[in-house]
């Protein structure tokens, strides 16, 4: 059994009869009483974000979970096809997991899978995307303004907004977390 000392960002502890990723924490030494973490927890199934604070030294219950790395290969209904990279065993992934992020996913993107024993709990896309735009409108010249946004559709199929001088055929960086234009790599 672990306490509170052992808190760290992506440490996975069970907490309410539920699996929680924590994503944030903060060592709280206020100058009256005892200390405390004050953290942020994203619940592994439902996807909800919750704050919650520990006193110092308060047990908590750290899970072992085991990271695989898998090859996504294509959609199936309700399920994603994805391979594993050491075995190269297929495995479906219920869509469900992914967090509406499976539409920046294209054919052989690299996913981590996390399991608790032979339990799917969390599925992790990469953080940042290289696709090309497939659809968008014409950015008019002199139409200038700062900040100026234009929907953008993905060779996945993902909607995003993007600056007005990119166009179809352009290759960009998509933060996968947010869903923004991060930058242009390539233009046409």
């Amino acid at each position: 059994m672990a306490d509170t000392s052992d808190i760290r960002i992506g440490l996975i502890i069970r907490f309410k009869d539920d699996l929680y990723n924590i994503i944030d924490f903060q060592h709280v030494k206020p100058g009256k009483g005892g200390a405390f973490v004050r953290t942020t927890l994203k619940n592994l199934k439902t996807g909800r974000v919750i704050d919650n604070t520990f006193r110092s030294g308060e047990k908590i219950e750290p899970v072992r979970v085991e990271r695989r790395k898998f090859q996504y290969l294509y959609s199936e209904g309700e399920n994603l096809v994805c391979m594993d990279q050491e075995t190269f065993d297929h495995i479906n992934i219920p869509v469900e997991l992914f967090d509406g992020k499976e539409v920046y996913l294209k054919e052989s993107t690299e996913i981590d899978v996390l399991y608790d024993g032979e339990n799917i709990i969390s599925v992790e896309i990469p953080l940042f995307v290289i696709l090309e735009v497939t659809h968008t409108e014409p950015g008019f010249k002199g139409d200038t303004a700062t900040n100026v946004m234009k929907p953008a559709t993905l060779e996945t199929g993902a909607v995003i907004q993007v600056p007005l001088f990119v166009e179809i055929g352009d290759v960009l960086k998509v933060d996968t977390r947010t869903g923004e234009y991060v930058e242009r790599i390539k233009n046409k």
